[in-house]
């Protein structure tokens, strides 16, 4: 991804299908929620939102072409590495039981979700990996902030979403839905600082 249009778009998608997550995941966690087509369509929203934030930070290395970019973007791929097999289990793997459940009336199949969920090492790689998102769009952010080529708080809106990733879980669900506007606000602001920025910062 060299063109800052590219980068852009990526931010931007990112930023909007983040904001779709929250949105149109059901608000509840019992097995009509999980079992429904909008926990799938939420979850992989998410997915791919974190997939293209990992693609706006690369591309946006590429546009600034300092060192803090280019950390930034190896921590944000990380953290999305990390985050993205707990959400794939829980877009399909949970819907498979859930169905299953009730499917069959066996509501007991549901503890098998619970105890995904709260395994040790999956929910531990899953926080890590959102913490290292939240890092890498701080990095990002401030290398925005240092560069000159871009409005100096250009990043700080994702960053602050990103950075607050793991405490809007245990808020409120409107609160999410906030959380994930927050996200879509600031990508959108950074992709259009992308597309205003003289064409001699970046390649094209």
């Amino acid at each position: 991804m060299t063109s800052p249009r590219l980068t852009s778009a990526a931010f931007a998608l990112g930023g909007v299908l983040l904001f779709v997550y929250p949105l149109v995941r059901p608000s509840g966690d019992d097995a009509v929620a999980m079992a429904s087509t909008a926990w799938v369509t939420g979850h992989l929203a998410a997915m791919l939102g974190f997939v293209l934030l990992g693609l706006g930070t690369l591309g946006l290395h590429q546009v600034l072409g300092d060192r803090l970019s280019l950390r930034a973007a190896a921590v944000t791929w990380a953290g999305a590495g990390l985050t993205l097999p707990y959400y794939g289990a829980e877009d399909f793997g949970l819907h498979v039981i859930a169905q299953r459940s009730l499917r069959d009336g066996t509501p007991a199949l549901m503890e098998l979700a619970e105890r995904f969920r709260f395994d040790p090492l999956a929910i531990t790689l899953f926080a890590a990996g959102l913490a290292l998102l939240g890092v890498g769009t701080v990095m990002a952010a401030v290398a925005v902030w240092r560069s000159g080529m871009l409005p100096k708080g250009a990043g700080t809106a994702l960053a602050l979403g990103l950075a607050l990733f793991i405490p809007q879980f245990f808020g409120p669900y409107p609160v999410r839905i906030a959380h994930g506007a927050l996200i879509m606000i600031g990508a959108l602001w950074l992709a259009a600082s992308l597309l205003r920025a003289p064409r001699t910062t970046a390649a094209a």
